[in-house]
């Protein structure tokens, strides 16, 4: 059994909304989240055909290009627009804090599936998710208060390293336990699939496939007008495949790789899909059946873990960095303990 301290939420999955909560708020932060999701995957579809260019981040393979900057930049100005006095950590410009803040915060990945991206593979897309207060009277005061979090404050300045960020991942966790704060409204436009996946807390999740006809019957259903509601899939369906991911650093790649083979039995195969965010949706729409992986950031997990959770499915989110994120029919008691540090 692990020992680790993790967040798992309900059956259900997702976070209710207070009553003192407007449904129409969750339905703006959702258009914003949509809109923003949109037009960030609007700069990646710009993608010809070839290998792009890229920099090395922190090692062979983490890559960051100029899609992923103008990326970021497209959906930072839509989230600004709608919602100036949000907070928003990206990862390619960190966190920015508004003079005035809310008490929201916009988790946001430009391009997930860099290398994907990069070497022309299909499965990338742009993921946005909001969190904030589930009671509107509490907005004002935003879950993150440590002094690091406040050092973490500054503008991040376009054309510039992000900034590391003080770790809140446990406040936040903290705080859904509280039942005072949640993840609300989250979106992930996936370009090259024309596909878009969406959610809000306590309206369920939904897919939009523009690659189905219209009354055309597949297994997530759907058309290119009309959206499909998610549910997961069949836990007992025989054949059962397991998404996951690993870091690029040697070590945490051999640890995940014995987590793996820990994980297996009752699963027929795994995939590797490369994009955090791409493999909870397709765990939400029943293509995958449950996905773990140790060491991502929020920004991978923060849109596709509420996709999923609002399809109905458990999920895990990490408290601490490194930490587990799993979703879907899966024992997350069989995770093992997080890696020592080296």
């Amino acid at each position: 059994m692990s020992t680790n301290p993790k967040h798992k939420q309900s059956a259900r999955g997702a976070a209710e909304p207070s009553e003192a909560q407007d449904p129409s708020l969750r339905r703006q932060l959702l258009a914003v989240a949509r809109e923003a999701a949109a037009a960030g995957a609007a700069v990646l579809a710009e993608r010809g055909r070839g290998r792009v260019a890229a920099d090395t981040k922190s090692a062979a393979g983490d890559w960051v290009t100029d899609f992923d900057r103008r990326a970021e930049m497209a959906v930072r100005d839509v989230i600004a627009a709608a919602r100036p006095n949000d907070a928003i950590t990206g990862e390619e410009y960190g966190r920015t804090v508004p003079a005035d803040p809310s008490g929201y915060r916009w988790s946001i990945d430009p391009l997930d599936g860099t290398a994907n991206f990069v070497r022309g593979i299909v499965y990338y897309c742009t993921s946005v998710a909001v969190f904030g207060p589930l009671d509107e009277s509490a907005a004002a005061t935003p879950a993150r208060n440590s002094p690091d979090e406040a050092a973490a404050d500054a503008p991040a300045v376009p054309g510039h390293p992000a900034a590391p960020t003080g770790n809140s991942l446990a406040a936040d966790a903290a705080a859904m336990d509280a039942g005072t704060h949640g993840w609300l409204a989250a979106a992930v436009n996936a370009p090259a699939l024309g596909t878009e996946y969406y959610a809000a807390a306590g309206d369920g999740a939904w897919l939009v496939d523009s690659t189905l006809h219209v009354g055309s019957d597949a297994r997530r259903g759907g058309s290119a007008t009309r959206a499909q509601r998610l549910s997961g899939g069949d836990k007992e369906e025989a054949g059962r495949l397991l998404a996951t991911g690993f870091g690029y650093d040697a070590d945490r790649r051999q640890f995940q790789v014995g987590a793996l083979l820990g994980l297996m039995p009752g699963f027929a195969n795994v995939r590797r899909i490369g994009s955090a965010a791409l493999d909870l949706c397709l765990v939400a729409d029943g293509t995958l059946d449950a996905y773990a992986e140790y060491g991502t950031q929020e920004f991978d997990w923060a849109a596709g873990a509420l996709v999923a959770a609002e399809a109905g499915l458990p999920v895990l989110r990490p408290r601490t960095d490194p930490g587990w994120q799993a979703a879907g029919h899966l024992d997350f008691d069989a995770l093992p303990k997080e890696q020592p540090a080296s």
